[in-house]
Formats: C-alpha cells, structure tokens, sequence
C-alpha cells in the first residue's frame, strides 16, 4: 500500500478542485487536521499500519466537498473507493478508512481508537486559542451557503455544538477541554446579552 502516494493524490485534488467559497473546508483545514491527527496519534501506541490508514482517512476526510456540501462524508468515501485501489489498498483498508470518515459526520460517532483519534483531530480547534479566527471562517462558509444569515443566530449555533461537543481521546480530554470550556462561557456571555 502506498499511502504516501494516495494522501499525495487526494491533497493535489483537494488544492485545485476545492470551490473557493469553502472559507473553512478548504486544503488548509485537512492539512490542518493532519497535523493534528498526527499530534493525537503519537500520544497512543499505535502500530505503523494503524497509523497510515488514520493518516490517509484524515487526507480524504472532506474529499466529497469537490461535489458539494450535501453528504459529503459519503462522497468521500466513494472517492477513496474509486481510487485507493490504484494506490494498493485492498477492500478491507479502504472500509476501515471509510468507517472513520463516516464517523467525523456530526454529531460524531467513533467506534474505536482510529475513528476517536480522526474525530478529535476533525474539532481540535474548538479547544485551541486559533479558536476565533477559524470560527469566523466556518460563519463565512455556511453564510455564502445560506445555512446561516447573521452573526447572532451563528453564536447560537456555535454555543450548541460546543455544548454538545465531546472530545474521545485523552489527548483531546486533557490538552483541548480545558480551552474548550473558555470559549464556551465567552459564547453564553454573548448569546445572553441579546436576550437582555
């Protein structure tokens, strides 16, 4: 298998077919993710084949935004299916690939230690100080999208998600809760002046 080359491939895709208008699902955020799977992943005893499938899982995590914003978890994977093969990988990788990627689509659902390492890496910076800038990014997105119209119905949303939101991994629990937690008391101090 030669996962190299396969993250190679998709992050060449992701730089020239990505729409402009994904602020926040552009290259920067899988590049992004792949670092911050790598972080999680060297916290854990993984064996090097478990790691190469993570590591590829987080290239082609948001493939399926090339065709658009509706299910592109799914997209994703018929992308990984269509062309890993030509990278090497067998049935058995690539729906083990797959699985993670179908597990960062929210609300998250893992079901083992790959699928929790991706979904943290996936929402690493909720617990981070790079926090705002990244938000905003995300606003801008689903604004051009029409999924949100103004900034006091997007801080809403975002006190939700982060209320709901679970870190899986010890990694995730111990370096990015703590942070987490500040942004959200700064959310509900906002949210709660337009109801005053």
């Amino acid at each position: 298998m030669d996962h190299a080359g396969g993250i190679r491939y998709i992050l060449d895709r992701l730089e020239n077919e990505l729409p402009d208008h994904l602020y926040y699902h552009g290259l920067h955020h899988t590049l992004d993710v792949l670092e911050a799977t790598e972080r999680i992943a060297s916290s854990l005893d993984l064996k090097d084949n478990e790691f190469n499938l993570l590591m590829v899982a987080a290239a082609y995590h948001d493939c399926g935004f090339i065709y658009g914003h509706e299910n592109h978890e799914e997209r994703g994977c018929e992308v990984a299916r269509e062309t890993l093969p030509k990278h090497g990988f067998d049935d058995a990788s690539i729906e083990q690939i797959c699985k993670m990627i179908m597990a960062t689509k929210v609300p998250q659902n893992p079901t083992g230690t790959l699928s929790d390492v991706l979904c943290d890496a996936d929402l690493d910076y909720l617990g981070r100080d790079d926090f705002k800038p990244i938000a905003t990014s995300l606003f801008n997105e689903l604004k051009h999208l029409g999924i949100v119209t103004d900034e006091k119905a997007w801080n809403r949303i975002q006190l939700g998600f982060l209320s709901q939101h679970k870190y899986h991994t010890d990694y995730g629990r111990k370096l990015r809760q703590p942070e987490k937690e500040k942004h959200i008391e700064e959310l509900a101090s906002i949210v709660k002046q337009y109801d005053d």
